[in-house]
């Protein structure tokens, strides 16, 4: 099948990891579909209406139209729906559009659908759609959401609890669960060498909802309460705060900081680690939790949104949002050796069996052929 790729989020040279889960879906259809990409982002340095950037990556022609962005947030709007009439003309004719993101972006496929009869489904991962967050959300957000989903053949949230959030809006398009993908590839288990130093693992966009200071604080209390722990922590965010609070904490010795690592240096952190941390107010999924365990890592958690999905017993420990105690509890338990964790073996056979390029994209491919024969039959 023809397959085009379009999407609220993608990585560009503005935001170069944003919706990166995006992209490694569509390599993961690629496997067994002609798969195209179209994005449109807006920058506000460049003098140029409209800018067109095509090329192959990693094997998928991938089409980014950077329009001139203003103040004017429908200016905006039309520009970005431009772009994204400007790249389709140059793009093959798809047997099907997979979007992604209830955002107002993907009105654009709903234009496609009454235009050229061409079906959609949506890959949802959006936090503000979660129930717990609902009530920030404006309503006009979640009548966008409504609108585009009624339209669409299929919508297919990331997690259970995205699921859920989405019949809450009132979505009654038909739904299923298909997770983000891991690189088994890149994510597979590494002998390293026997270290008595336990070595904890951190990497996110270090936002303040991931709580990477109350981390650091917590292998820094270990190590004054005399265990034998290391922690690496970075990603793409505020590493200068970070910094310095080790700096202020006297831990240099044991914990790192490090900026923003390409996906197979992630790989290699958690290769080299004992077990990642994870310690969010708020996840749609977590795919480094998954990626982890693709390295024969466990993981310690909060229990928030959709990661009680995956952090199942033998993979990993669930602990309460915000409650840095039972953070201590867990990372000491694991430092004794008191966690129940299955072989590194076992892990990573879990996400080979349900979050593996090939598994992901048999799933789509089996919700594709679903619309595409009830439209033919239409």
């Amino acid at each position: 099948m023809k397959i085009l790729f379009i999407s609220s989020w993608f990585p560009n040279k503005l935001e170069p990891t944003n919706g990166n889960f995006v992209q490694r879906h569509a390599e993961a259809v690629a496997l067994q579909h002609e798969v195209e990409i179209l994005h449109t982002i807006g920058d506000f340095d460049q003098k140029e209406t409209f800018v067109f950037d095509d090329k192959v990556i990693n094997g998928i022609r991938t089409l980014i139209i950077y329009y001139k962005n203003s103040k004017n947030p429908v200016q905006n709007f039309l520009r970005r729906m431009k772009a994204y009439k400007m790249g389709f003309a140059k793009m093959q004719k798809p047997d099907l559009v997979h979007a992604n993101v209830l955002h107002n972006n993907m009105l654009f496929a709903v234009y496609l659908k009454k235009k050229y009869k061409i079906p959609f489904v949506v890959t949802e991962h959006w936090t503000a759609l979660q129930k717990q967050n609902l009530n920030k959300t404006s309503g006009n957000i979640k009548r966008i959401a409504k609108f585009i989903a009624k339209n669409a053949g299929f919508i297919l949230p990331v997690s259970e609890n995205l699921l859920e959030s989405l019949k809450m809006i009132g979505i009654k398009t038909p739904m299923k669960v298909i997770s983000n993908v891991v690189n088994t590839e890149i994510f597979d288990i590494k002998s390293t060498d026997q270290n008595s130093t336990i070595k904890f693992l951190h990497v996110s966009s270090l936002i303040p909802r991931k709580r990477p200071d109350k981390i650091i604080e917590t292998v820094h209390q270990l190590k004054q309460n005399g265990y034998d722990v290391s922690l690496e922590i970075g990603g793409d965010g505020d590493t200068e705060t970070l910094n310095n609070l080790v700096m202020k904490l006297g831990a240099e010795s044991y914990i790192s900081v490090f900026d923003e690592i390409s996906y197979s240096e992630v790989a290699e952190k958690m290769q080299t680690s004992d077990c990642f941390i994870l310690f969010s107010d708020n996840e749609t999924q977590g795919c480094v939790i998954l990626e982890s365990y693709a390295c024969g890592k466990p993981v310690i958690a909060t229990a928030v949104g959709g990661v009680p999905e995956f952090v199942k017993p033998g993979l990993g420990v669930l602990i309460e949002k915000a409650n840095e105690k039972e953070l201590y509890e867990a990372m000491k338990n694991f430092a004794e050796q008191k966690m129940n964790v299955q072989s590194p073996e076992v892990l990573r056979q879990f996400v080979i069996d349900n979050f593996s390029k090939e598994s992901i994209c048999r799933q789509f491919t089996e919700v594709y052929k679903n619309i595409l024969s009830t439209s033919d039959s239409q």
